[in-house]
């Protein structure tokens, strides 16, 4: 499980293409909750990198629109939230994804999930990630990197948060340098040694987000 707190500034959503994009081409299962953008915005991303339509025909593929239900509309994806009320999500949850059988080797991305706060109360929303999603990912075995973004909730949010994932890492756009640069680190990882130090990104011509050499 791993949480990523990100600049809003930085290179966080084109790294989730590229991360979403490996994992597949690794032959491994990627769930992918929009949050963001709407899901076709998603696809031609992705497209640039692997063929997305194939993917999602083989169920190798799935993107979840959370985006839609922000606007007010109601979603036409094959998967989707009809409401962020966390009432209404843990139901779903409860329901549906924990009902469903493992399934290791499946990567659980999610772009931001700060805009489920949104419409939720700090407290609530907390609560519904640490008994939910982040349970629902162990029980079914999967690999699970969340997105946060920096500096829209209180320090208690980032610190339960933080807590209960088993590794933190930071994406951010640094304007201390001319021209200024991408960023990222790994800010701890548990039971495992890491190198703890900032790494410059190189955005490719697909968008594709790589570390300098």
């Amino acid at each position: 499980m791993l949480l990523v707190v990100f600049d809003p500034s930085s290179q966080w959503y084109n790294a989730t293409i590229t991360i979403a994009a490996g994992w597949l081409k690794q032959g491994g299962g990627v769930d992918y909750s929009a949050y963001t953008e709407p899901p076709e915005a998603v696809r031609i991303k992705l497209s640039r990198l692997v063929n997305a339509a194939q993917l999602e025909m083989e169920k190798k593929l799935g993107i979840t629109d959370w985006y839609t239900t922000t606007l007010g509309e109601k979603s036409k994806e094959k998967y989707s939230v009809p409401s962020l009320k966390v009432s209404d999500l843990s139901l779903i949850f409860s329901q549906i994804q924990f009902r469903r059988p493992p399934e290791p080797g499946t990567l659980n991305i999610s772009d931001n999930t700060s805009t489920v706060a949104r419409f939720n109360d700090e407290k609530s929303w907390v609560e519904y990630v640490l008994t939910r999603p982040i349970r629902m990912g162990r029980i079914r075995g999967h690999t699970m990197i969340r997105g946060v973004m920096e500096g829209v909730h209180s320090g208690w949010v980032y610190k339960q948060l933080e807590s209960a994932h088993d590794g933190i890492i930071d994406f951010k756009f640094d304007e201390t340098r001319d021209p200024p640069r991408n960023k990222m680190r790994i800010r701890t990882m548990r039971n495992v040694t890491f190198d703890g130090s900032w790494h410059e990104l190189k955005i490719g011509e697909n968008f594709e987000v790589t570390l300098e050499k």
